[in-house]
């Protein structure tokens, strides 16, 4: 990998950099915490935020990948939505240019990366197209709400930490069409902060996900402040909740393969 493709790939999935700008938006009290948005201010701060708020982050993105060269089919489109910095496009794409048998499958294939914040695409397209030189799977950026994009002929759908932030009475809707544009034996890759019915677990895994953010860096002011800015923005659903919608559907088969406190990420299997 050169040093430009090194830089790319760190300024995507929050690896620290130099020149890398620390997050912190919410180290200041703020007289009234307005709802979180994935502004400018987002951008700038935003592979910082991820590798210090979501435990695992960085094992999600990379395995990501390998699952896309796995599951990806000739002649198809693999989609990352809701795809801030393009890690995970970036994740596919390395994966699927690996080896012969990637290739293979690979022949024919567009990465369709989509998110509805025009800040987050710009930053995303610079550190896309450091890897597009001379390689043979194109990448196509679209700047729209996911549940309105016209998927079709697809292999592969990434959704890494984005569906929880669909209104709740919409996501069945919108899984219903991730499932209709898949091709048989194509595959979701799922990435959520959940919740938990029992109590016990609940309260255990919130705290050890504030330990986690605290031994990163951020004050208590800093996340409950953020934990303001998100509370009507962000709303997760127990794995119970995802394997059922799931299943409803059509995914004939689904499996949380990582989790790590209140963050998980499903395989589903149409």
């Amino acid at each position: 990998m050169t040093t430009e493709q090194d830089r790319a790939m760190k300024n995507a999935t929050g690896q620290q950099d130099s020149d890398q700008q620390r997050d912190s938006l919410f180290s200041s009290p703020l007289g009234e915490v307005g709802e979180f948005k994935f502004d400018k201010s987002v951008v700038d701060v935003f592979p910082d935020m991820l590798t210090r708020s979501i435990p695992g982050y960085q094992a999600i993105i990379s395995q990501s990948g390998l699952l896309a060269a796995r599951f990806a089919q000739p002649n198809t489109n693999l989609y990352d939505l809701g795809c801030s910095l393009g890690a995970t496009t970036l994740s596919m794409r390395r994966a699927l240019q690996e080896d012969d048998a990637s290739l293979r499958r690979t022949r024919g294939c567009v990465i369709h990366a989509v998110d509805n914040s025009q800040a987050m695409l710009d930053k995303a397209s610079s550190v896309i197209a450091t890897e597009l030189k001379g390689d043979n799977l194109p990448v196509q950026l679209h700047c729209e709400d996911i549940q309105q994009t016209k998927m079709q002929n697809a292999s592969v759908v990434a959704m890494n930490f984005t569906l929880q932030f669909i209104p709740p009475k919409e996501r069945d809707k919108l899984m219903q069409s991730i499932a209709d544009a898949l091709q048989p034996g194509g595959a979701l890759i799922l990435s959520e902060k959940v919740t938990f019915d029992d109590p016990v677990l609940s309260e255990l895994h919130i705290e050890m996900y504030h330990n986690f953010k605290s031994a990163n860096g951020y004050s208590d002011l800093e996340i409950s402040q953020k934990r303001t800015a998100l509370e009507n923005v962000m709303i997760p659903d127990t794995l119970d909740t995802h394997a059922r919608r799931l299943t409803h559907a059509g995914f004939k088969s689904s499996s949380v393969w990582f989790q790590c406190f209140n963050f998980a990420s499903i395989v589903a299997i149409k």
